[in-house]
């Protein structure tokens, strides 16, 4: 008894030390992979983050977005393998013309008219909104102020302040804004109507 419980005691051992290893080198492996997934998080973040910023400068620009391909069209490039064809016999071939032939009745089918109501209204773009903005405005505001005065009155968009900037400033240049400094700070209004030249009425005695 005591000769056979010893080499039972030393196999047991040596599972028991291989078991712990895979243990540790398991949990090694799971934090790896975990500090991997938070930094590929982390880059997900910052791009989606920078592709609104960029989507935004565009819609502020006016510059036009690429319109999306419709599957069809991947599906009308790949163009099938040809077929071999059998020869049928002569007596055959028109009968199996007319049998592939499809009908012409059910070939032609009018689109459905889709209705009215599914049209969705155009959205202002952000210069339109911006200028509205300064309209309503009765003191100078800084882009800051007036990208939080657009997000609350606008909370389905997202408007970034150094996109609102840049728009701003593209209004000062087309002199659809006007812009004051005061320290480091900037500001912004809309621009002054134009003074009418006032006509200076002529004395009643001049005519005479």
């Amino acid at each position: 008894m005591p000769e056979t419980a010893t080499p039972a005691t030393e196999l047991t051992t040596q599972y028991l030390a291989q078991v712990t290893g895979d243990l540790e080198r398991n949990m090694k492996e799971q934090e790896r992979i975990s500090a991997e997934i938070a930094s590929l998080q982390e880059q997900l973040a910052a791009v989606q983050h920078d592709h609104t910023v960029l989507m935004n400068v565009q819609q502020a620009l006016g510059l036009p977005q690429p319109p999306a391909q419709p599957a069809t069209d991947t599906e009308s490039a790949t163009v099938p393998s040809p077929r071999q064809k059998t020869p049928a016999p002569r007596g055959r071939k028109q009968e199996t013309r007319k049998a592939t032939a499809p009908p012409k009745k059910t070939a032609a089918k009018k689109p459905q008219a889709k209705p009215a109501d599914t049209a969705k209204p155009a959205q202002p773009t952000l210069v339109e909104l911006i200028r509205r903005h300064l309209l309503e405005l009765t003191e100078p505001r800084s882009a800051a102020e007036i990208s939080a005065a657009l997000g609350k009155a606008h909370p389905e968009r997202q408007f970034a302040d150094k996109v609102v900037r840049v728009t701003l400033e593209g209004l000062v240049a087309k002199s659809q804004a006007e812009r004051t400094k005061q320290g480091r700070s900037v500001f912004y209004t809309a621009p002054k109507p134009a003074e009418t030249p006032t006509v200076q009425a002529r004395p009643a005695d001049a005519d005479h």
